[in-house]
């Protein structure tokens, strides 16, 4: 399929290649912000809600706005680190906006574990059309057109590994985090997959996801900005993700749904089949 960027050029969503040095000051943030703070001089606050935020958070938040204010200037940005009211002004009237996730796995970042990044989409009025997630810790840069493919560092993935073809072959991304208790309780008594981790970080582990370093992907519950640059580049290699109902991962809005996901769609069904048996009310 080609990219929507192709079929109808607009004034209103930027060309593919005018990201490019966007990618590349994603990068330089990243390495210049977050590396240096990591296991440094650090402050450290806790929100309303009992998550972490850090002066490393705040730092890359300023960065980001600064680059995408000089590049994409007629574009508003939502980013974690506004104000709830700011973040609805930005849902409710802008037909386009960045999407920002300024250090995505801020709890492991404080704690000294080195899976943390920093994650950008720019939402359109369809949809996610683009995403980016960069580690600096392991200099990978994870990026995503809609339409476009999905590529690591700039290139496209030599190859997909082998795709297991029942659960019981696959290695999961779980968070038991808002799940229901009866679910929670068979995820760990008898689980259908081979293996599982969590890594901490949702937009990290999207990404490594669609780079097929996991199978399968559960979260009980996420924001807009965890999972809305991965779920276009999920998209991108083919894999399949819904909530825990069957319906969109990505919604406009700042609740926090689901997430089922799978680098397949035939996995994507066994998962979700064997989720609902086990979770009781879906709605």
């Amino acid at each position: 399929m080609e990219s929507p960027f192709q079929m109808n050029p607009s004034p209103i969503l930027p060309r593919p290649d005018s990201f490019d040095p966007l990618l590349q000051a994603l990068r330089e943030a990243g390495q210049q912000q977050l590396l240096p703070r990591f296991q440094g001089p650090l402050t450290v606050a806790e929100k309303p809600d009992g998550s972490l935020v850090t002066s490393a958070d705040h730092a890359l938040d300023a960065r980001l706005r600064h680059v995408l204010g000089e590049l994409f200037p007629t574009i508003p940005v939502l980013s974690e680190e506004q104000g709830r009211t700011e973040q609805q002004v930005v849902l409710a009237d802008a037909e386009r906006f960045w999407l920002m996730d300024p250090l995505d796995g801020t709890t492991n970042f404080a704690s000294g574990m080195p899976f943390f990044a920093v994650s950008l989409a720019l939402v359109g009025k369809n949809g996610v059309y683009f995403g980016a997630t960069y580690d600096p810790v392991r200099d990978e840069l994870f990026s995503a057109v809609h339409g476009g493919g999905f590529l690591l560092n700039g290139q496209a993935l030599p190859s997909q590994p082998r795709q297991p073809e029942d659960l019981a072959q696959c290695t999961a991304l779980v968070d038991c985090k808002r799940l229901t208790p009866p679910l929670a309780t068979a995820l760990v008594v008898s689980p259908p997959y081979r293996s599982q981790r969590n890594l901490g970080a949702c937009a990290l582990e999207w990404a490594w996801l669609a780079a097929g370093r996991a199978d399968l992907y559960l979260h009980g519950g996420q924001a807009v900005w965890d999972s809305a640059a991965g779920t276009v580049m999920l998209s991108e290699v083919g894999g399949a993700l819904t909530d825990l109902a069957g319906g969109p991962v990505f919604r406009r809005t700042l609740e926090k749904p689901s997430a089922v996901a799978a680098r397949s769609p035939a996995l994507h069904r066994h998962w979700l089949e064997w989720l609902q048996a086990r979770h009781g009310d879906t709605r």
